[in-house]
């Protein structure tokens, strides 16, 4: 049986307002548990990182924002959803979370989250402490049948025409086909998740951003895969420091696990692991077990910081 998601509340974050969900109030430990911050992917939203938080409500006190016109976050008065403004606002997270805490952070990224937990990483080492990346959203221009629908979303306009269309499909068969296109095993999705999730489709299906939101972030994300120079995510990659980890699921559809072998050129400090039966949300998927490989780079960063 699932369990609820964890609360959230609303944060003033680099004069946007942001809905962010925590566990910080799960449990009292001594010491106190270390920070981490955990960052949705395209037409995800902070839910999609609850099931790993109470899986690992022991190892670190956990923050999950909506990004700026998704879930429960208002949309960007600028109509800015580039990777470049969202990686400003997860890194003024950190800054507030650093000035609370008194640590870095450990920073988790899924699908175009983990793009823009590169481009934090890079720039903001001060701030990560360890780095884990969730079938990251690296640049892939190849034509693939399942990503096609990326490019058109991303069309200016098409946004909401989509969306309009989408209306018209019941709720419960869209939910249907994000499971068969993000989960290797689609059995893995409960049933009450699934009435969870026809109930925010259909919640988001009234939002009049939602189309924009969800257009202008696909947007964001092709142009970051279309820059080669050294603001692009490549270049940002194998500028990062911090210790890091790297997880594929063999049976994604959607970013193309043969991309690890960039990444361990890349990045060739980094640990990478494919998770053969897991698709795109290895950390909804199976958190259990992502929290396995997740624990010990905890570990080594304490040992490492104690040094």
């Amino acid at each position: 049986m699932s369990t609820p998601h964890w609360p959230g509340a609303e944060w003033s974050v680099a004069g946007r307002t942001l809905f962010v969900r925590s566990s910080t109030a799960a449990v009292s430990v001594t010491p106190p548990r270390p920070t981490a911050l955990m960052i949705h992917g395209l037409g995800g939203q902070a839910t999609n990182w609850t099931d790993l938080m109470t899986e690992m409500v022991d190892d670190v006190a956990a923050w999950a924002p909506d990004l700026p016109g998704f879930g429960w976050s208002p949309a960007p008065q600028d109509a800015n959803y580039s990777l470049t403004a969202d990686a400003e606002i997860v890194s003024a997270m950190l800054e507030q979370l650093h000035a609370e805490r008194g640590e870095r952070v450990h920073l988790l990224g899924n699908s175009m989250g983990g793009a823009i937990a590169v481009l934090v990483a890079a720039a903001r080492p001060d701030l990560v402490a360890t780095l884990t990346l969730i079938s990251p959203a690296f640049p892939d221009l190849r034509p693939r049948r399942d990503t096609m629908g990326v490019p058109v979303v991303a069309l200016p306009g098409l946004g909401r025409q989509l969306l309009a269309r989408m209306a018209q499909v019941p709720a419960e068969r869209q939910v249907q086909g994000m499971v068969a296109l993000n989960y290797g095993d689609a059995n893995a999705f409960t049933v009450e998740r699934r009435a969870e999730a026809v109930a925010e489709v259909e919640r988001r299906l009234a939002l009049p951003h939602a189309g924009e939101a969800l257009s202008g972030a696909a947007r964001g994300l092709l142009r970051a895969f279309v820059d080669p120079g050294p603001s692009g995510l490549w270049a940002r990659a194998a500028q990062i420091t911090c210790p890091t980890l790297v997880i594929y699921g063999g049976r994604d559809r959607l970013v193309d696990p043969r991309r690890s072998r960039r990444v361990a050129r890349q990045m060739p400090n980094a640990q990478i692991v494919t998770l053969p039966k897991a698709g795109h949300v290895a950390q909804l998927e199976d958190p259990a077990l992502v929290a396995r490989f997740i624990r010990p780079l905890l570990a080594d960063s304490r040992r490492t910081a104690s040094r």
